[in-house]
C-alpha cells in the first residue's frame, strides 16, 4: 500500500542556493514547454505530450548551460507533470493549466536514487540534507517531493510502498452521521458536537496590523519585502492551527467508527454567498472530508457521501415526514405528524446516517421509495414497516405526509 510522509528539511545555505537553482530551472522547463504547447496548438491545431516535450531537453542543455545543475530526472519529470496536467484538463478534472511564477510554493520531484536514512536525506547533486522524520519510512521509496513554502521552509513528501495490502472494507461496527455547520464545525448523530474553532478570527487582528504595514511600504524595497514575510508568517500559523484541528478531529471520528457519512457539499456554490463566504472559507469542510476518506480507507473503513439534495433537515427521522421550509434561524422545531421535538443539526445527522447504510445495503444511490405514502392524510391508515439496514433493524412509523 502506498503511504506518504511529509518530512521537514533543514538545508545548510550551499544546498538551499542549489535548490533554488533546481526550483527556477524546473520552473523555466515547464513555461517554455506550456508556451511552445500552445504555440504548436495555434499553428497546428494538434498538441504535443509530455514525452514529445521530454525529447527537447538534451537540445536545451546544450543552449542552456544552467540547465545542467539540475538533476536530468527532476527535468524530465516536470514534463512528465506537464503532460498529466493537460490530461486533467481535457478529462474535466482541473483547470487549464498556468505558467508556474517564482513567487509562491516552488516545488521539484525526485523519481527515485533519493535515500532516506534517521536524520537525513541523501538527493542527488544536492547531498546530505538534515531533516525531522518523524515516522519511520518502511518500505520502497518511490518519489521525494521537495518543496519550499511562502515562508522560506523547506519540506520533502516522500511517497513510499510499505509492501502491504490495502485492507478490504467492512460494513460490520458503528455508523455515524456527520452534519457540517458554521456555529458547531461537526454534529454527529450520536448527539455529539464540535464548536467551530474560528481560527481566522483569533489572528485576524494580528494580520490586519500586518497587512496595514505592507501597505504603507514603498514598493520595490527592503522594508517591503521583510514586511510580506510578516504576513506570509501569519497565514502559515492559521493554515498551520487548522491543519492541527482537522487531522485531530478527523483521526478521532475514524478511530471511533466503522461507517462514517457525511453529506457531499458543493462548497464551491455555497461560497457564492457574500453574507456567508467568509465564515465557510476558515472551517475547511473540504480538507476535512478529504481527510476522513483517506483515513478511513487506509484502515478498511467506509467513507459514504450522500447527495447534496437529500432533505436531511427537513425530515423527521422517526416518522419520516418531511416538512416544508425550515429557515437556517430555526434551531428545534417539532414535527406536526408525529410531535417528536428535534434538533435541527441531529436530526439531520440521524437522517445522513440511515442514508448511508440505505445506499451501502442496497448498493445503489438511488433515493428511497415510498409509492405507499402521498401527501393528503385524508383516507390514509397509518402502518408500521420495519426496515433491516446493515445489522440494524429500524422500525418506521410510514404516515402521511
Amino acid at each position: 500500500m502506498l503511504k506518504v510522509v511529509k518530512v521537514r528539511l533543514y538545508p545548510n545555505p550551499q544546498q538551499q542556493q542549489s535548490l533554488e537553482q533546481s526550483f527556477g530551472n524546473c520552473r523555466w522547463l515547464w513555461n517554455y514547454c506550456l508556451n511552445l504547447m500552445n504555440l504548436t496548438y495555434k499553428q497546428t491545431g494538434k498538441g504535443l505530450s509530455g514525452y514529445d516535450v521530454k525529447k527537447l531537453i538534451p537540445q536545451l542543455k546544450k543552449e542552456h548551460d544552467w540547465l545542467t545543475l539540475t538533476y536530468s530526472q527532476c527535468l524530465q519529470q516536470a514534463c512528465l507533470n506537464l503532460g498529466v496536467a493537460f490530461n486533467n484538463f481535457f478529462e474535466g478534472r482541473t483547470k487549464y493549466p498556468n505558467f508556474k511564477s517564482k513567487h509562491g510554493k516552488q516545488s521539484i520531484q525526485y523519481p527515485q536514487n533519493v535515500k532516506v536514512a534517521d536524520d537525513y536525506l541523501t538527493i542527488p547533486k544536492i547531498g546530505n540534507v538534515s531533516a525531522t522524520i518523524h515516522r519511520a519510512i518502511e518500505g520502497k521509496v518511490k518519489t521525494v517531493t521537495i518543496s519550499k513554502n511562502c515562508s522560506s521552509q523547506y519540506f520533502a513528501a516522500i511517497l513510499f510502498d510499505d509492501g502491504k495490502d490495502k485492507p478490504e472494507s467492512n460494513r460490520d461496527g458503528k455508523a455515524v452521521g456527520i452534519d457540517l455547520g458554521l456555529t458547531h464545525f461537526a454534529v454527529t448523530s450520536d448527539g455529539s458536537k464540535f464548536d467551530n474553532p474560528l481560527i481566522l478570527k483569533l489572528h485576524e487582528k494580528n494580520l490586519k496590523l500586518k497587512q496595514q504595514q505592507l501597505s504603507r511600504k514603498q514598493k520595490g524595497s527592503n522594508n517591503r519585502h521583510k514586511a510580506r514575510k510578516k504576513v506570509k508568517r501569519v497565514h502559515r500559523k492559521i493554515t498551520n492551527c487548522r491543519e492541527d484541528f482537522l487531522h485531530k478531529l478527523s483521526r478521532r471520528i475514524v478511530n471511533e467508527n466503522q461507517v462514517i457519512v457525511v453529506e457531499n457539499l458543493n462548497v464551491k456554490g455555497m461560497m457564492q454567498n457574500h453574507c456567508l463566504a467568509k465564515a465557510i472559507h476558515q472551517v475547511g469542510w473540504g480538507m476535512f472530508c478529504t481527510m476522513l476518506k483517506y483515513k478511513a480507507e487506509a484502515e478498511g473503513k467506509v467513507y459514504q457521501e450522500v447527495d447534496r439534495f437529500f432533505p436531511s433537515s427537513k425530515t423527521c427521522h422517526v416518522c419520516l415526514n418531511q416538512v416544508g421550509s425550515l429557515p437556517l434561524d430555526v434551531r428545534h422545531w417539532t414535527c406536526g405528524n408525529c410531535k417528536a421535538t428535534h434538533d435541527r443539526d441531529i436530526n439531520a445527522a440521524i437522517n445522513l446516517r440511515d442514508e448511508g447504510l440505505r445506499i451501502l445495503t442496497s448498493g445503489t444511490g438511488d433515493k428511497a421509495c415510498r409509492p405507499d405514502v402521498s401527501r393528503s392524510s385524508r383516507g390514509r391508515k397509518k402502518s408500521t414497516t420495519t426496515l433491516s439496514v446493515g445489522q440494524e433493524a429500524y422500525s418506521v412509523r410510514e404516515a402521511s405526509l
